[in-house]
């Protein structure tokens, strides 16, 4: 499905629209970028007025008129190549398992087209990785371990070795020096770090064309052939990411549950390392809208 605008779109007055096609993905083109360089945003930060703009669906049937049906077009678009980190936002075609078409959704360019930081990446990906830890590892200590606090044998007139305690780490079964004991492995990392390494992740996925929108994650059975056969229509796609918006289905988790390179996690629980370790990416639009009302909510100190 390739999604194009016509030129009354573009020669609107009190701005210039630019839409930018993504690759493609499994014969969806997943990715259309459609930046506004407003008259206004000349009179004032370019992050002020960013931050106004909110994630919303698009369809030719809107009531709200966001989208007239009109200024579409059959005409394809030809553009450059766009740039990434410039928080513009991004116009995404919405789908579902059965590959249907559901409109478009505009993402927030605050959240999906951010400057790309490796060294945030390391941080934040270092940050879980410690934090995840268990820390339970424990060594006993001489004043742990089990034997006799009786000295061997007299300090002098046997020709051997003085010693004070069998529990010593010089014998068998005697105590660990400096050995691990339970502990944290936390660092601190500053949560406008956490915030953007995650904005990161995502316009990685977007920027690639491994970022596609559904309209929600239902599947008709629990069966685990519908999430194959899904499988079976994607590109280059080794290891899926399914984020829904609230509590998983209980037949999605039963259709993923037998396929070790497809995970489901809600929301609440997208993190970066888990981005990283599935190529491809699928949201509903359901957690596209929280997870920019998060990434919106001011950080409490």
């Amino acid at each position: 499905m390739a999604v194009s605008i016509s030129r009354k779109f573009f020669g609107s007055s009190g701005g210039y629209f630019r839409a930018i096609c993504c690759r493609n993905h499994g014969g969806l083109t997943i990715g259309v970028r459609m930046s506004c360089i407003h008259e206004t945003f000349f009179t004032r930060s370019p992050f002020s007025a960013f931050r106004n703009l909110s994630t919303s669906i698009l369809t030719p049937e809107s009531s709200e008129g966001t989208f007239p049906s009109d200024l579409l077009s059959t005409a394809q678009v030809i553009t450059p190549e766009r740039k990434i980190g410039l928080y513009q936002d991004l116009v995404i075609p919405v789908t579902n398992f059965n590959n249907e078409d559901k409109g478009f959704m505009v993402l927030a360019g605050d959240v999906f087209d951010v400057p790309i930081r490796k060294d945030i990446i390391h941080r934040v990906v270092r940050w879980q990785l410690a934090k995840r830890q268990q820390g339970t590892h424990s060594t006993k200590t001489i004043s742990e371990v089990s034997g006799t606090g009786r000295k061997p044998w007299p300090q002098k007139g046997t020709g051997q070795a003085r010693h004070g305690s069998r529990r010593g780490p010089q014998w068998r079964h005697g105590a660990t020096m400096h050995g691990p004991k339970p502990r944290s492995h936390a660092i601190k990392l500053n949560k406008k770090v956490r915030r953007l390494g995650l904005k990161i992740a995502l316009t990685a996925r977007a920027a690639e064309g491994k970022l596609a929108i559904f309209d929600d994650l239902d599947v008709p059975t629990h069966k685990t052939k519908n999430i194959v056969n899904y499988l079976k229509h994607m590109e280059n796609t080794k290891k899926l990411l399914l984020v829904d918006g609230g509590p998983i289905d209980e037949k999605l988790k039963l259709s993923t549950q037998n396929l070790h390179y497809v995970n489901v996690l809600p929301s609440i629980g997208l993190n970066v390392y888990s981005i990283l370790l599935h190529d491809t990416l699928v949201m509903s639009r359901d957690a596209v809208n929280k997870i920019v009302e998060r990434m919106h909510t001011p950080i409490n100190r």
